[in-house]
């Protein structure tokens, strides 16, 4: 039997050289070609534009759009190159932090990994995931550790609609750096079981936690102003970014301060 393959058609010289690298870069086995030439019966999947699609004549096409997560792309490759049982749901593993490493997983086979640029990126990666896998049940295991980015992690995801899990992360950080760290500890949260999750999780939010966050506002403006308390609090509880809140901020101006008499203004005894 021959190796299952990826095909690559397209005539955009940009994809090519991108995807190219990709399937280079994941060790997948290709093929390229022009839309209108035959495909190997080898090829499990198909990769091409989105304007390009309706040239591919194959069970399996996967057109790509411009600025969708390659890593999640990848998956979709993976699974379709190793197919697991049809029941079986895509699990998605979440180690919370504030840029969380995930893992793609499904039918015990790791599909991909990569790290989020924040905890309320955890919905985006959701639509990316329904795009590529239709016809799969999602189901997100998230770590339970640092409960603010845990907490908008897995409210983001119940705003979808989304079977939650929170799993105990005791024995799920490997040992070494931060990163990718983040991500192989979100493999084995997603290898574990969890307790369900139905209500959006509420964490109360310290003194402490919102003069970091002031501290993080300075730092992040050059020094220019520091967020108020209210509007740190919004970022902790995921209601607006910190770039937000840091925009919100400079768009307002300066906050007026006391109002001072002129020396001329002031009556006599």
């Amino acid at each position: 039997m021959s190796r299952r393959s990826v095909a690559l058609v397209t005539r955009d010289p940009g994809l090519y050289h991108e995807l190219a690298g990709l399937l280079r870069e994941r060790r997948f086995p290709s093929v390229s070609l022009l839309p209108g030439e035959r495909i190997p019966e080898s090829v499990a999947v198909v990769l091409t534009s989105e304007r390009e699609c309706a040239e591919i004549d194959h069970p399996h096409v996967l057109p790509v759009a411009e600025g969708g997560d390659r890593r999640v792309l990848g998956a979709a490759i993976a699974h379709a190159l190793a197919p697991a049982s049809p029941t079986a749901p895509v699990v998605v593993g979440i180690d919370p932090g504030p840029r969380p490493g995930y893992a793609i997983l499904c039918g015990g086979v790791t599909l991909g990994r990569g790290v989020l640029e924040a905890p309320e990126s955890a919905g985006g990666l959701d639509i990316q995931l329904r795009h590529r896998f239709p016809s799969r049940a999602l189901v997100y295991r998230v770590g339970a550790g640092d409960p603010l980015a845990r907490n908008r992690i897995v409210n983001a995801l119940l705003a979808r609609r989304r079977e939650v899990e929170l799993v105990d992360e005791n024995g799920t950080t490997p040992r070494g750096r931060r990163r990718p760290r983040d991500a192989m500890a979100a493999e084995r949260i997603g290898t574990s079981r969890g307790v369900r999750v139905r209500e959006p999780l509420v964490a109360a939010i310290t003194p402490g936690e919102i003069a970091n966050m002031q501290r993080l506002s300075r730092e992040g403006s050059g020094g220019r102003l520091t967020i108020s308390r209210s509007s740190a609090h919004r970022v902790l509880r995921g209601e607006v970014t910190l770039a937000e809140a840091v925009s919100q901020a400079i768009a307002r101006g300066p906050a007026p301060g006391p109002r001072r008499e002129s020396p001329t203004s002031r009556q006599p005894l």
